[in-house]
């Protein structure tokens, strides 16, 4: 449980400072919703964006020396803004519940004195009561700091009071977050949680290649980033509650294009692959011989449909191979999927006004490049045409179709 109300970047190539959000030090801004949708013209920063939250992922799985090196960043010097000074740094307001007081994360990345990459610092806080100062739970310099043990309010004020239990910490690797070592041990049992929201994200970067190679009799429970696993998760799927994946199916093959019907098929080593019919077809066909859109819709499907979903899930341009009617509806199972709790909280980057008409003002981001050629962002709701338009039934893909949002000046 739990999702990001909002977050800060710096310094994230052209994303030298932008904020979407409510954060620590923007208390008066609108939370996140479950559904955020991105959109803004060819090179203003969206696959920036997206990136920027792998990177975090791949920091706690890889460390940040070899995150800067992955996934085809070049390394810290190509990553960070050009002319910052400063650190690459992120801050996430995150909340675990209704009912839970939020916590900020803030993360600073810079170049150690042999010119690495390493964790300058990192800090954990969390709000005392509902409407008192964050306390520090967690504070790190090039290593050296604190935690505090706990589930409570145990913290380290502004001032140097101490409430809690205070454990002196000192890390030998720098170049992995502080919290994937200290959330391992059950005595930090805050950071513990955090981690693991942290570790539950999923960056999407399906493709239908992948998904379409035989795999192993191996039952898994979460796609992969490529989606070459779809047959293992719908095994899985099967294997934990039959009757209910079967009516999953049913309800995702209504959603298919020109599909009548979907069932699983179990061989005698154990594998299961799905079997498709065409309407109009006798003979069932396998996901090797669906379409490229067809198979990115049944996986995008599928993903919605996780018994334990990932609380973070970020997709890029999900519209790409995929005829513009079927936008639309997929836009609402996602914005219906996702709900209003805690549990599911979905990124996404388009350039479809089809995908974006389903949605509401308050849903979609617009990301523009400034005059130095760095990213901004404004919420949609905040431009002052697009509650007068929105009365008038003008939706918002529309509004972004005709140019309305040419600046983020208005």
């Amino acid at each position: 449980m739990g999702k990001i109300e909002g977050i800060k970047i710096q310094n994230y190539g052209v994303l030298k400072n932008i904020v979407l959000g409510k954060t620590r030090t923007k208390q008066s801004e609108k939370a996140l919703g479950n559904l955020i949708a991105i959109i803004g013209p060819s090179g203003s920063g969206k696959s920036t964006l997206a990136d920027a939250f792998g990177f975090i992922a791949d920091c706690l799985e890889i460390g940040v020396e070899a995150a800067c090196d992955a996934n085809n960043r070049g390394g810290f010097e190509r990553l960070i803004s050009q002319g910052a000074t400063e650190p690459v740094s992120f801050e996430m307001y995150y909340r675990e519940s209704s009912n839970t007081r939020p916590i900020t994360y803030e993360l600073e990345i810079d170049l150690d004195k042999t010119g690495r990459p390493y964790v300058k610092s990192e800090r954990l806080r969390q709000r005392v009561g509902q409407y008192g100062w964050p306390r520090s739970f967690m504070y790190l310099q090039e290593g050296s700091g604190y935690a505090f043990e706990g589930n409570d309010d145990g913290g380290q004020n502004d001032d140097g009071s101490i409430i809690g239990k205070k454990v002196d910490v000192q890390l030998s690797d720098l170049r992995r977050p502080g919290i994937v070592t200290l959330g391992a041990m059950k005595q930090y049992n805050r950071i513990e949680k955090f981690l693991d929201f942290l570790r539950s994200w999923y960056l999407c970067y399906f493709s239908p290649d992948a998904a379409r190679r035989i795999q192993t009799a191996a039952p898994q429970a979460y796609l992969d980033r490529i989606g070459s696993n779809i047959n293992n998760v719908a095994q899985y799927m099967y294997r934990e509650n039959k009757r209910e994946f079967e009516k999953i199916l049913q309800e995702i093959q209504s959603k298919l294009p020109g599909i009548e019907k979907i069932e699983p098929q179990k061989f005698e080593n154990g594998q299961m692959m799905l079997r498709f019919y065409e309407k109009d077809f006798k003979e069932p066909f396998y996901s090797q011989r669906m379409s490229d859109g067809a198979l990115k819709l049944f996986a995008y499907y599928l993903l919605l449909h996780e018994k334990n979903p990932r609380q973070l899930v970020f997709i890029e341009e999900p519209e790409n191979g995929l005829y513009h009617h079927y936008l639309g509806e997929l836009a609402e199972e996602m914005k219906r999927e996702v709900g209003s709790g805690f549990s599911k909280q979905l990124f996404i980057t388009t350039h479809s006004p089809f995908f974006v008409n389903a949605l509401g003002p308050d849903d979609v981001w617009v990301l523009m490049k400034d005059m130095k050629g760095y990213s901004t962002i404004k919420r949609a709701s905040e431009f002052h045409f697009v509650k007068e338009l929105a009365e008038e039934g003008v939706s918002v893909g529309d509004m972004w179709y005709s140019k309305y949002f040419e600046s983020l000046e208005d």
